[in-house]
């Protein structure tokens, strides 16, 4: 057996202790199984030119996340094809609010 690092020992010994107890959601469970459905089919394959540093910075982010990076690549553009993730420039811009009528 490998060697625990210091936070999963402590989690370890919370999970020996009892102090952990599974949370039952099965609502949210559902939902993100149904999610996890939704991205996994893969049944495309696409191939796309990217920047070096682009890929260095969605590897980076995808380590974050313990993922790999194809997989957040993905993910990425499955919510933005399915609408759950804004392009930032057809985003309202927030500033005062100004009315069209006049008053006088």
């Amino acid at each position: 057996m490998s060697k625990l690092n210091p936070y999963e020992l402590e989690v370890l010994d919370a999970y020996e202790t009892g102090q952990l107890a599974p949370v039952p959601d099965l609502a949210e469970f559902d939902r993100l199984r149904a999610a996890a459905r939704a991205t996994a089919i893969k049944d495309k394959r696409v191939n796309i030119r990217i920047s070096s540093h682009d890929l260095m910075d969605l590897q980076a982010k995808a380590l974050e996340q313990g993922m790999p990076y194809q997989t957040l690549i993905a993910s990425v553009l499955h919510r933005y094809a399915s609408g759950q993730l804004a392009d930032r420039a057809a985003a309202p811009k927030a500033g005062p609010q100004t009315s069209g009528s006049a008053i006088g």
